[in-house]
């Protein structure tokens, strides 16, 4: 009846499951792993900035999440460096952090996790956050503000990246925990040009994987 599917779920492996089971492309549009179309998003607005990724210094900083995977995923194949800054509790999952350290072998980028939100900003070109509580996460709403406190992006942790570096979000942000506004509504913000970007990004997904 259909030509495609986006799925966005909690489970990675019910993504996995319908991908096996269909005769047609199923594009993850969302998982509790991974979140490939936001970080396709995100790439490309970083190149409508900087021409050169291999040049650029990425950080990520915040909670280990599905975000956090993909965009390490895909910079690794970009040659980019990324900094993922989180705190030991709440790293990457080993699995992807050994994925993206293949990739990067190969393709001469550099992954380095940090439990130091200093050291992830320090130089950076874009800094990036996310919601410090996902999808299904909800019950650990008041831990998690006490574990990732160090870890808001604000007006000081913000000055330890380069003058004119990004501040990149995948929105809906959550003001005054995760992001101050002074940061997200500053100049140096494009949380609103990669949100208009999500829309052609996955157009673009959908044109490849049905023109044939």
């Amino acid at each position: 009846m259909v030509d495609g599917i986006m799925i966005r779920t909690f489970g990675h492996d019910i993504c996995v499951s319908l991908a096996a089971h269909a005769g047609i492309p199923v594009i993850n549009g969302l998982t509790d792993l991974e979140h490939p179309c936001q970080a396709m998003a995100d790439f490309f607005t970083v190149t409508e900035h900087h021409k050169n990724l291999k040049s650029l210094k990425l950080s990520y900083i915040g909670d280990g999440n599905n975000v956090a995977h993909s965009l390490m995923l895909l910079g690794a194949k970009l040659g980019t460096t990324l900094f993922i800054g989180t705190p030991e509790s709440h790293k990457p999952d080993p699995k992807v952090l050994e994925r993206a350290l293949m990739i990067a072998a190969e393709t001469g980028a550099t992954v380095t996790w940090t439990a130091d939100p200093i050291e992830a900003a320090r130089d950076a070109d874009m800094i990036y956050t996310d919601t410090w509580t996902s999808m299904g996460q909800e019950g650990e709403v008041e831990e998690r503000r006490g574990i990732f406190a160090a870890y808001q992006v604000n007006r000081d942790l913000f000055s330890h990246a380069k003058p004119d570096a990004l501040f990149m979000h995948c929105l809906p942000a959550h003001r005054g925990e995760e992001v101050t506004d002074d940061v997200i509504d500053s100049p140096n913000s494009v949380v609103f040009q990669e949100a208009e970007n999500r829309l052609h990004v996955q157009k673009a997904i959908m044109f490849e994987l049905l023109r044939n």
